[in-house]
């Protein structure tokens, strides 16, 4: 079932978005050469305890999981395309690292993701993150009532495909608002003019994910959690929650 919020509801969950904006604008700014992703997960979780916000990532276990999530932020480093757990590992000059962070407050849900690369960065990284940017800003302009759920898929698989960059098939957006996932899902390819429509008040969580190889065949790492890109090529992921406005797409999880 697909729930369309009041104009209400929304502003419950611009301050949600609002959380987790400041999340990961705290784990970008802590992330560096030698810091764990553990201390990084330990930011996150400062500024979701500082605004009274529960993870929904933490304890969260889908069909497909071996055990809980432990943390509050997934943390995928390089070949880690999404659903990284975070661990001891330490940072190291030149890796790309994306970071996922939801946050729910009063009842209402927030949820992004940003990728960046720590130290000396690498050319293909940069320019892996901005094709990712870019799909995204084109799901998100495309997120306009009228508009079709096939409209945003054709808009993140046309720049991906453009760039040359993979996508994992399975694996996309969805709606979000009284818990993380909710309908409709948000596929990162599809056909425009079709699919389910948009109207004022449905909120997304619109992410596209892209692998720098070209391929879009993937594998689960030992974790159960971590997808990896198959052929050990980069990925880069970037995420936001927005709303479908008569004004035009809104987006709740700028910090």
């Amino acid at each position: 079932m697909v729930e369309i919020k009041t104009d209400a509801a929304l502003e419950m969950m611009r301050e949600a978005g609002r959380v987790v904006g400041q999340a990961l604008a705290a784990v970008r700014e802590a992330a560096g050469v030698g810091v764990s992703l553990r201390e990084l997960d330990e930011a996150a979780r400062a500024v979701l305890a500082r605004a009274g916000a529960r993870s929904p990532f933490l304890g969260y276990r889908p069909s497909f999981a071996p055990t809980p999530f432990p943390a509050v932020i997934c943390a995928s480093v390089n070949d880690a395309i999404v659903h990284g757990v975070p661990t001891g590992y330490r940072l190291r000059d030149g890796d790309l690292v994306s970071i996922d962070c939801g946050a729910e407050l009063d009842g209402w849900t927030g949820d992004a993701a940003v990728s960046f690369t720590v130290g000396t960065p690498r050319p293909a990284d940069l320019e892996l993150i901005d094709a990712t940017q870019q799909a995204l800003d084109a799901g998100i302009a495309a997120a306009v009532p009228g508009n079709r759920m096939g409209d945003i898929s054709h808009a993140i698989g046309s720049v991906a495909r453009s760039a040359r960059c993979g996508m994992p098939a399975d694996f996309g957006g969805h709606g979000i608002g009284r818990r993380m996932h909710e309908d409709p899902h948000v596929p990162n390819r599809g056909r425009p003019g079709r699919g389910f429509p948009l109207r004022h008040g449905l909120t997304l969580a619109i992410e596209p994910m892209l692998m720098a190889g070209g391929s879009d065949d993937y594998r689960t790492g030992t974790d159960g959690w971590t997808l990896l890109t198959k052929d050990g090529s980069r990925a880069a992921h970037i995420e936001h929650t927005v709303a479908i406005t008569e004004d035009g797409p809104r987006v709740l999880t700028l910090p």
